[in-house]
């Protein structure tokens, strides 16, 4: 019998198996969007601004510094639209608005 001192290797939450025609959960498929952008772009994502099931998979809207600025409100920010598959792996993304750290979205049109 071969034994090791090693510990057996974890799975990344992006190698996870899923059963066909499952979906992973909303957490994991929220940090699949995160890990995944992020070695894509070479930045951290900020945030995650919505996550949403479809029929395809999931939706996830994210937040990325596109430009670090002093003071950090004036930091240029980016909303990217990224589509996951049903495991969680990442089909498309796409930048969508860009805005500085202190923009808020008014409502009323103004």
């Amino acid at each position: 019998m071969i034994t090791s001192d090693r510990e057996p290797r974890k799975a990344h939450p992006s190698e996870r198996q899923t059963p066909a025609g499952s979906r992973v959960s909303a957490t994991d498929a929220l940090r699949s969007a995160i890990e995944q952008l992020s070695e894509l772009l070479g930045r951290a994502p900020e945030s995650v601004s919505s996550l949403r099931p479809t029929d395809q998979g999931w939706e996830a809207e994210v937040e990325v510094v596109e430009l670090e600025r002093i003071p950090e409100t004036t930091s240029v920010m980016a909303s990217y639209q990224v589509v996951l598959d049903p495991e969680g792996k990442l089909l498309a993304y796409e930048r969508g608005r860009r805005y500085t750290r202190a923009q808020v979205d008014r409502r009323d049109g103004r």
